[in-house]
């Protein structure tokens, strides 16, 4: 509730006479609110977001109990209201009013979809997100850089995956500038890329990414915009839910202009269940959001951590948070003991009462509350009681939230979701291009071997027809070569015998004629010796004799 420019949300003093105010001048200066589940957190919270709405200053809150889309519905009046109203002499200036307000939902199922882009939302948040540890997120660091030098935007999770398999498979290009990035590391990094689509990674990262102007909106009446995120679901996943909430945080810090300290801050950013964010967090990271608390004041912001205990909060970022709103903690063991005394020792004392015992003893929408004053010193604690919320307190029906999303001026601009070209779609191309390289020097390589092929068998058959035309040769020249001796032979043969028969009948003519003559010749000598022996007896005897003799000769003659 508003109350002469300054925020009226709680009342001290036995019968609630002291009003107690937030200065919209110190908002940025940050605040938590802390408390036991049941102690009244929400309702706080509601009532400094009403009354910031009405100042004409947007607010973005996480929903993760479903009961903060009342903010849309007037409240409802009954005994309990009536009797608040009373107690804190509310009187006229109480009215039952609905707030603008804006639904989102990084599902798409209960708000307009809420995206951003892996680029945008950077490696070292990333890595939070997908629990990777030291050496993984150096890797993903370095693929992050790649990108960048080759020109190519990490818009979804595909694009993610598709850039850390091409890094992988063509390591050898890129080892000498940016070293060597084990497979194992990449696979390992792709796995939980992979575990986040499971938990709806895949709908947060894409376009069209949330557009950080679209959150400061201010409706007709001057009033800023409430803006809930829709966290049911979200916060059963820490990691996506603590790395969208930074990366919210992140983009306000370097998309918002240098202010100093206004009159009222440009938005209040309220970060329910913190500890989530703080949990099992690298020490790089408690510097970054350490460094992004201390320095989004300047450009106007307010940040509010919401969670039960101010020990789930690491202290150089408790020491930046100057409003502080602590209801009911319980304790029962040492540790939760000491837990209470820590918060007691964060307030300025207040000597009417010890603080740590109080804050034991607090009743529902009762709180120690310490703000800044117009000086910006931190008053001392006091004992403090709500003031009730305008808005409809409890959740809102699904129709009605529904016909607040549909008739929103910028949920046709987010609805549906768009696929631009990026490092996936780039790699693609590459990878069909490299594929019908590789398909073509393949066929010119079959096609070479074919021809290769075909040649040698044609050079086989050519050899072979040659050897066979070479061997006829071969056997048709010794088949001469044969019948041409066969002929000789046969010539010579013929020759033989003709020459045979010629000395057959040289030797048989040549036989009888010395037969002939050598019978003659003997017979002449025959006689002649016979005669020569006397008479006729010596004449035929010395004729055979003779005869035979001349035969003898001439056979001999023959012989030679």
């Amino acid at each position: 509730m508003i109350d002469n420019g300054k925020i009226w949300f709680a009342s001290t003093g036995e019968n609630y006479e002291t009003r107690l105010y937030l200065d919209p001048k110190t908002m940025n200066r940050h605040g938590f609110i802390c408390g036991a589940t049941g102690t009244g957190k929400t309702v706080t919270l509601k009532v400094i977001s009403e009354s910031l709405s009405e100042l004409g200053v947007p607010v973005f809150l996480a929903d993760v109990k479903g009961d903060l889309g009342g903010f849309m519905l007037p409240g409802q009046d009954n005994d309990n209201m009536q009797e608040r109203i009373k107690r804190f002499g509310l009187g006229d200036s109480f009215a039952y009013k609905r707030f603008p307000t804006a639904f989102f939902d990084i599902y798409g199922e209960k708000g307009i979809p809420l995206r951003t882009t892996i680029s945008e939302m950077g490696p070292m948040l990333l890595a939070q997100c997908l629990g990777l540890n030291d050496t993984q997120s150096d890797v993903l660091s370095v693929v992050f850089k790649i990108a960048d030098d080759k020109g190519l935007l990490l818009l979804d999770t595909k694009d993610l995956k598709s850039m850390l398999n091409y890094v992988a498979d063509n390591m050898a290009d890129f080892e000498a500038n940016y070293g060597r990035i084990a497979k194992v590391t990449v696979n390992t990094i792709i796995r939980a890329i992979v575990a986040l689509e499971a938990e709806g990674g895949d709908r947060f990262f894409g376009e069209p990414a949330i557009d950080i102007s679209d959150l400061f909106r201010i409706d007709n009446n001057g009033r800023g915009m409430i803006n809930v995120l829709s966290a049911e679901i979200l916060i059963n996943k820490p990691k996506l839910y603590t790395a969208f909430m930074l990366f919210l945080m992140s983009e306000l810090f370097e998309s918002l202009p240098e202010v100093g300290d206004p009159e009222k801050p440009k938005m209040v950013f309220f970060f329910d269940e913190a500890h989530l964010l703080f949990d099992n967090a690298s020490p790089a990271l408690l510097e970054k959001i350490a460094q992004v608390v201390k320095l989004i004041r300047s450009k106007g912001v307010g940040i509010f951590f919401a969670t039960q205990s101010p020990a789930d909060i690491p202290n150089d970022i408790m020491s930046q948070l100057s409003n502080k709103i602590e209801h009911a903690l319980r304790a029962y063991t040492p540790k939760e003991m000491k837990a209470v005394k820590t918060a007691a020792e964060s307030f300025r004392v207040n000597p009417a009462f010890d603080t740590a015992e109080l804050l034991q003893q607090l009743g529902t929408g009762e709180a120690v509350v310490s703000m800044l004053d117009a000086k910006g010193i931190p008053t001392p604690c006091e004992h403090a009681y709500i003031l009730p919320p305008e808005s409809l307190m409890g959740t809102i029906t699904s129709a009605a939230r529904k016909d607040a999303i549909l008739t929103d001026a910028i949920a046709d601009k987010y609805w549906e979701p768009v696929d631009n070209d990026s490092a996936y779609e780039f790699l693609q191309r590459r990878q069909i291009q490299i594929d019908e390289e590789n398909a073509r020097i393949v066929e010119e390589k079959a096609k070479a071997e074919e021809e290769a092929k075909a040649k040698a068998a044609a050079e086989k058959e050519a050899a072979k027809e040659q050897a066979a035309a070479e061997k006829a040769a071969e056997k048709a020249a010794a088949q001469a070569e044969r019948e041409a001796a066969r002929a000789k032979a046969a010539a010579e043969k013929a020759a033989a015998k003709q020459e045979e028969k010629a000395k057959r009948a040289l030797k048989t003519g040549v036989k009888s004629v010395a037969s002939t003559t050598s019978g003659s010749i003997g017979r002449e000598l025959g006689k002649a010796i016979g005669g020569t022996m006397g008479g006729s007896f010596g004449k035929t005897l010395g004729g055979n004799v003779g005869a035979s003799l001349g035969r003898n000769i001439i056979g001999t003659l023959f012989k030679l």
